[in-house]
């Protein structure tokens, strides 16, 4: 009794159940009732009443005395025990006023239902008034009782068959209702099984179909999840590998006495050390970001201050390069609420990259501009830029274009990624546009300093 379709099975069973016996006991009583109703106003048609009434009120022009007509009935019909009764009889006037009730069976005036079921009397083709006929309550003669039997015999054997085809019915849409939710719980349990490829068949009500739509798309994001866990654990193992080979290589190269143990070494050592130490901290921070633990300390940010201070870090490396470094602030820039030490970290993030895919002779640009409400950063550079395949992806974890290029030069693939979180918490946005062997311009823009603010009181 606990799965769903035998419980809305029983529902439908029990309400269709104690529907079909209300109907049948109501048209039992109705055609008990209305068959006996025409018996007896059969019998006043036979009798030739109608007739007399209708003479009656020729002859007199009114009900007056009428009374004894009533009384007499003159219809033939015995009161024997066990035999019929006669019918009680009540007379209305056109307006449907009582004129004559000897046995009291209605009231003042007839009701709209008294009237429409009343037998009419009419003299010269118009009606004169409204014969009632109630139909005796005792056993009916024997013809008549088996008819009336037969009747209920109908009655209760066509609700039976329709209460069993209602609940036929019934027990089909349960299933129905019940299949989907059924598969879903299925694909659900293959999920659980490391079967991330299960999907739910969408069918059945609007609801039922949003739920199985919504549980499809947390499995698709499951597995996307879970193919990036994989790559990335993949991706991490590689890069520590690198590192790690340098070092072992080295101290056992020495320990083999096949290099001297000379401070250029023991400084080649050091420096795989430090790459080792920037991966796993940008692995930490990325991680912190992920989860929203990363700690933000915000306060107004002259951006175009900030611009300036690192691009005065990096004036000299861009010139022992070749390249020359270009700000263009804008004047009108408004301050942003952020942490500027992160935003900083984005920044030269964006400068790094330009100054490694920037030949001698190119140019970085650094600009700001006031826009939306807030402040655009973006920085340009004339390098080789990069292929449109590969712009939807620029900012994933480990990604890279050219992987051998991109660890020559001792990138990790995870600074962009990293950016991209910071600028994320800040309620920013940040993007990139690139034409091959035109060069790419990385932005990205942060709310101004009221607009954040309004935005954490809401």
């Amino acid at each position: 009794m606990n799965r769903l379709v035998v419980q809305l099975s029983a529902a439908f069973a029990a309400i269709i159940l104690l529907i079909t016996i209300i109907l049948a006991v109501a048209i039992d009583r109705l055609a008990d009732t209305s068959f006996r109703r025409y018996l007896a106003q059969s019998q006043i048609a036979e009798s030739g009443l109608i007739d007399r009434l209708a003479i009656w009120y020729a002859q007199h022009g009114s009900w007056d005395g009428v009374e004894q007509v009533l009384s007499t009935g003159g219809m033939g019909m015995g009161h024997g025990q066990g035999g019929p009764q006669r019918p009680a009889l009540a007379l209305a006037n056109t307006d449907g006023r009582v004129v004559a009730d000897p046995r009291g069976i209605v009231g003042d005036t007839l009701t709209a239902l008294q009237r429409r079921e009343a037998l009419p009397i009419t003299v010269d083709q118009r009606v004169a008034g409204y014969l009632v006929v109630q139909a005796a309550t005792n056993r009916l003669p024997g013809a008549a009782s088996q008819f009336l039997q037969r009747l209920r015999e109908v009655i209760w054997l066509g609700g039976g068959i329709v209460a069993l085809v209602g609940i036929m019915i019934g027990i089909l849409i349960a299933r129905r209702l019940t299949r989907p939710l059924q598969h879903l719980a299925q694909v659900a349990a293959a999920l659980g099984q490391s079967n991330l490829t299960a999907r739910a068949i969408v069918e059945g009500p609007i609801e039922v179909r949003r739920v199985a739509e919504a549980f499809n798309e947390m499995a698709c994001e499951l597995a996307a999840a879970n193919h990036q866990r994989r790559q990335m654990v993949a991706d991490i193992a590689h890069e520590l590998r690198t590192p790690l080979t340098v070092i072992q290589g080295n101290l056992r190269a020495i320990l083999d006495d096949v290099y001297p143990l000379t401070r250029e070494e023991i400084g080649q050592i050091y420096e795989a050390t430090l790459g080792l130490r920037r991966l796993v901290d940008d692995l930490r921070e990325l991680s912190l970001a992920d989860t929203g633990q990363l700690t933000l300390h915000r306060q107004p940010l002259d951006l175009n201050q900030l611009l300036g201070r690192e691009a005065e870090l990096f004036r000299e490396l861009a010139a022992a390069q070749g390249v020359d470094l270009l700000v263009t602030p804008d004047p009108n820039l408004p301050a942003v609420l952020a942490d500027s030490e992160r935003i900083a970290q984005v920044v030269r993030n964006l400068l790094s990259n330009a100054l490694r895919y920037t030949p001698a002779g190119g140019n970085i640009t650094i600009a700001s501009a006031a826009e939306r409400d807030g402040a655009l950063v973006s920085v340009r550079d004339t390098g080789s830029g990069i292929a449109p395949e590969d712009l939807p992806h620029v900012f994933e974890r480990f990604y890279r274009a050219d992987r051998g290029r991109a660890r020559a030069h001792g990138g990790s693939g995870l600074g962009l990624a990293i950016a991209e979180r910071i600028i994320a918490l800040h309620g920013g946005q940040i993007g990139v546009e690139s034409k091959l062997d035109k060069g790419t311009r990385f932005w990205f823009w942060l709310p101004a300093a009221e607009v954040a603010a309004s935005r954490e009181q809401m």
